[in-house]
């Protein structure tokens, strides 16, 4: 499995936009489905963006046409592109590794990292 770790959160305005990066450690990175969590105050995990080894990316409604998955296997490297941001963006959010996009969807993987605060607000 490949563990993980999420850089690039922090402040930002309404409308404006970030880039979060997971870098993942461990063999196999280019085998492994990768996905993007988050968690507001109060409330439940909630999925956002996978995809899968070959490319095959997947979105919740709430950020369809907003957020961009990406990544590069030759670098070990996740990204959520994140634009048209909102308040209701803010949360800690989440990188996670599984052997299938559906099951990264699933959000039941053991393997997560520590998260990176995103917070928008004016």
């Amino acid at each position: 499995q490949v563990e993980v770790v999420e850089t690039g959160g922090g402040l930002v305005h309404p409308g404006g936009s970030l880039r979060l990066s997971c870098a993942a450690s461990g063999r196999g990175f280019n085998r492994y489905a990768m996905g993007w969590f988050r968690q507001a105050p109060g409330k439940e995990r909630e999925f956002l963006a996978g995809m899968a080894w070959h490319g095959t990316a997947r979105y919740a409604d709430s950020v369809k046409g907003r957020f961009t998955i990406g990544r590069v296997n030759a670098d070990n490297t996740l990204y959520l592109q994140m634009d048209s941001l909102k308040s209701e963006d803010t949360a800690v959010y989440y990188c996670t590794s599984d052997l299938t996009l559906a099951m990264v969807v699933t959000g039941t993987s053991a393997h997560w990292g520590q998260g990176t605060q995103v917070t928008v607000s004016s």
